[in-house]
């Protein structure tokens, strides 16, 4: 195919921090951050500095993913990207934030529903921080039921579900969602398989089968950085592959997770890793994984 491909990236941030707060990049850093130090990442993150990154590629549209704002204005961030669109001409959709578990939830996603860029929502389960620990019980766990029922408030409002979580927890995602059929789920960041031996590449793709299973959910290859490692082309193709052939390529979208990504590898390089990854696809499977797939699943 040619070499002008046009892209929707299907997540990405943007921050203003002399405006506006955000805990993890404004206070102490986080130690178990996934890809160990970012630094580097305290700085504006805006428009221009995402198309720079993005130099030379024909990127026509954006989705823009909640970047942990302030949890006590959850609506704020919305606001701001939506003045940051009417600027820029970026992002065209938004996933905003609002919690499940919380008193205020029912209230936070109606007020993110007067937003008319808001596809869908991320809302963080807690999570266990290794595969042996447990969380079950604890309030934003998977399994409270006030969590599950901010979660099937989504279908009210049209919106669809991003999933975050380790991929030691995708088997039970998976048992949440087939609940619920008629809410559209997107797995950010390809499962996170953060194991490449094959005893964790095995437990990786037993989940993201699992969820795979689920037809309404979809997969943002996406985030294949590693913690304190460089990054790897090999390994990562493997991964892409599978992750690929579990889902079926007509649920798999690009998405670039800058500037976030950008610790490991460069926009232009990460494109073209993928196109490499993926060049045995048609025509028409390169334009849906890179275009057409992100601009169904968000309506843009």
């Amino acid at each position: 195919m040619s070499e002008t491909l046009k892209i929707v990236d299907a997540h990405h941030h943007l921050w203003d921090l002399g405006a506006n707060y955000y805990p993890w990049l404004h206070d102490e850093p986080n130690a178990g951050f996934f890809l160990g130090d970012y630094e580097v990442l305290k700085r504006d993150y805006l428009p221009p500095d995402y198309r720079s990154d993005a130099d030379g590629l024909e990127v026509v549209k954006t989705v823009h993913c909640e970047a942990e704002w302030d949890r006590n204005n959850q609506v704020g961030e919305t606001r701001w990207l939506t003045e940051v669109a009417a600027r820029y001409g970026m992002p065209n959709a938004i996933v905003a934030h609002a919690w499940f578990h919380t008193e205020n939830s029912y209230a936070v996603l109606e007020a993110q529903s007067q937003f008319s860029m808001v596809r869908g929502i991320r809302s963080k389960p807690v999570t266990s921080a290794t595969p042996e620990a447990k969380v079950s019980g604890q309030p934003g766990a998977m399994d409270d039921p006030r969590w599950r029922e901010g979660f099937a408030a989504l279908r009210e409002f049209g919106f669809s579900w991003d999933l975050r979580v380790p991929h030691w927890h995708l088997t039970e995602a998976a048992e949440v969602v087939a609940e619920h059929p008629d809410i559209p789920v997107v797995l950010n960041h390809t499962g996170f398989p953060w194991d490449r031996s094959p005893a964790g590449l095995t437990a990786w793709r037993d989940g993201m089968r699992v969820l795979a299973e689920c037809e309404h959910v979809w997969l943002k290859v996406s985030e294949l950085g590693l913690k304190d490692q460089p990054w790897d082309a090999e390994s990562n193709r493997i991964v892409v592959r599978e992750a690929v052939e579990i889902f079926g390529i007509h649920r798999c979208m690009f998405a670039s997770n800058f500037p976030v990504s950008g610790l490991r590898v460069g926009y232009p390089q990460l494109v073209a890793d993928m196109r490499a990854y993926l060049s045995d696809l048609s025509v028409a499977e390169m334009q849906g994984f890179f275009h057409d797939n992100a601009c169904e699943f968000y309506r843009i």
